[in-house]
């Protein structure tokens, strides 16, 4: 199965397995919770769907990677103790609790959560040493003599053996025992991922045009050449980075990232040309309107179009995804402060609750400084998504802003400081607006372009289907909008059409 039913698949059991009855006692036995096993190639994103279950799940994760694991890091160490048998002391042997249990009671007691996820990636690579120690923990679900707390779900994953030289098969008897669920990669399922991580638009562009390049692992003469979805990922962070410093990726630093020459060599080209055809088709100045048929610089414009009704494929669909990366950047923003504005909104309405039984507006002073104890805390015990967090702190910021304005301003009562800081909210929901008139106007730039240039043809169901996979750029069309979209998609998803025209028309 791909990724994204794996996760969902995860999901279910972690809710079965949680399930109690009216007394507080899980309604399936632990004997019967099955370690959950994934197998899957390097790279795929086995452990990243893990935090997310977690998160989701709101339940606590203990994470090891077991190759960097020892057999007395994992089992605990030998003590000699006493005791007494029929009468008589003997010296025996036992064990202390193991680093790994250790942290499982650790991670309850910092985050509170009684349940979670013991989660044991590189499973079947461990040395020789360990092999016993993992078999009964998938089996008994015991690392030594110490159990797993109840309440904590067991999951593991693995390599197959044709990826990884030192992986082990499993063998019946154990996997008598474990849930496996078999990962396979999926470009289209990655694309969804890829366009909510706002990953680098020249990456999605390649691989659309090069979906063979996706995932790829060959032993050669030379060694093993690979291409990982990890490695397209973390090629597109720096790739970020390059740009934001003014550097210039080469074939050299990308080579570090995706190890098969030809290919590395191949995506190398295509991103110089990516960065060319953005520079040469003004890609930003003709979703801003800057460039248009109505300016005074119209014949600009009809060079554009002419210059990329005359292109070849690869230049088509290049040209499509600069414009669907320009569009993405706008819709992040703009979900950014959509969500700023909701949250702050609600904080707001908090204050003005607790200022009902206050006498006058110095008390913002201990409102803001509960907030800051309050995003504290959650950052220590790592609550939520990074992005909430994110977020928080953001609104702490604005809280502060607002503070420091009542107090330049010598306000006193708690009416005038609630007028005061009503108007400066007003400003945060402006900047809302402005971006949101901003993607408005730059789809309706971008459907009149690509019809200029390639008229209703294949190219604007492209540009369709790219927004349809971008899950901001949904949320951003369902409820704000987009004739163009509308007339299009019904080609590209019929059975989808009726709902989305009623979301678009309710908008207009």
């Amino acid at each position: 199965m791909n990724i994204k039913d794996a996760k969902k698949e995860l999901l279910h059991t972690i809710q079965v397995y949680t399930r109690k009855d009216a007394h507080g006692r899980y309604l399936m036995p632990a004997v019967r919770q099955r370690p959950l096993l994934l197998i899957g190639p390097p790279g795929i994103g086995k452990t990243a769907i893990m935090e997310q279950v977690a998160k989701e799940c709101e339940i606590g994760l203990v994470s090891y990677t077991i190759t960097h694991h020892t057999r007395q890091s994992a089992v605990g160490l030998p003590v000699i103790v006493k005791k007494n048998f029929q009468g008589k002391e003997y010296s025996i042997t036992e064990y202390t609790m193991s680093e790994i249990i250790a942290s499982v009671y650790e991670k309850m007691e910092q985050t509170s959560c009684k349940e979670g996820i013991l989660f044991i990636d590189e499973i079947n690579c461990v040395s020789e040493t360990l092999v016993p120690t993992m078999l009964q923990f998938l089996q008994n679900k015991t690392f030594g003599t110490h159990p797993v707390p109840e309440g904590w779900i067991i999951a593991a994953a693995g390599n197959p053996v044709e990826y990884n030289r030192s992986a082990r098969e499993f063998d019946i008897v154990t996997l008598d025992r474990v849930k496996r669920i078999d990962i396979e990669p999926d470009l289209d399922i990655w694309k969804e991922y890829a366009y909510a991580k706002g990953l680098h638009a020249s990456v999605i562009s390649y691989l659309n045009l090069k979906k063979e390049h996706f995932y790829h692992i060959e032993n050669t003469a030379a060694g093993v050449s690979f291409v990982t979805a990890r490695g397209w990922e973390d090629l597109s962070s720096i790739l970020f980075g390059y740009e934001e410093l003014g550097l210039t990726p080469d074939e050299k630093l990308i080579r570090q990232y995706i190890q098969d020459d030809d290919i590395a060599r191949d995506f190398a080209a295509y991103y110089q040309l990516y960065q060319k055809y953005g520079a040469d088709y003004g890609i930003r100045e003709i979703l801003d309107g800057v460039i248009s048929p109505e300016k005074e610089n119209a014949a600009l414009y009809e060079q554009k179009v002419k210059m990329a009704g005359n292109a070849g494929f690869e230049e088509r669909c290049t040209v499509i995804h600069l414009l669907l990366d320009g569009l993405a950047e706008t819709f992040t923003l703009f979900s950014w402060l959509d969500d700023r504005a909701v949250k702050t909104q609600e904080t707001l309405k908090q204050l003005k609750k607790e200022l009902e039984r206050e006498k006058n507006i110095e008390y913002l002073e201990e409102f803001v400084e509960k907030k800051r104890q309050q995003l504290r805390m959650k950052e220590q015990m790592e609550l939520g998504t990074k992005r909430e967090r994110h977020l928080e702190r953001e609104v702490l910021q604005l809280l502060e802003t607002y503070q420091n304005q009542v107090k330049l301003m010598h306000l006193r009562t708690k009416e005038e400081g609630m007028e005061c800081i009503s108007q400066l909210f007003k400003e945060t929901v402006s900047q809302r607006m402005d971006v949101l008139e901003q993607g408005k106007q730059q789809l309706t730039n971008a459907f009149r372009f690509v019809a200029a240039c390639f008229g209703e043809d294949q190219e604007i169901i492209l540009l369709v289907s790219g927004l349809t996979k971008n899950r901001r750029a949904m949320d951003f069309i369902r409820v704000h909008g987009c004739p163009e979209y509308l007339k299009f998609s019904e080609v590209l998803v019929p059975e989808d059409a009726d709902a989305l025209q009623k979301a678009c028309l309710d908008s207009l």
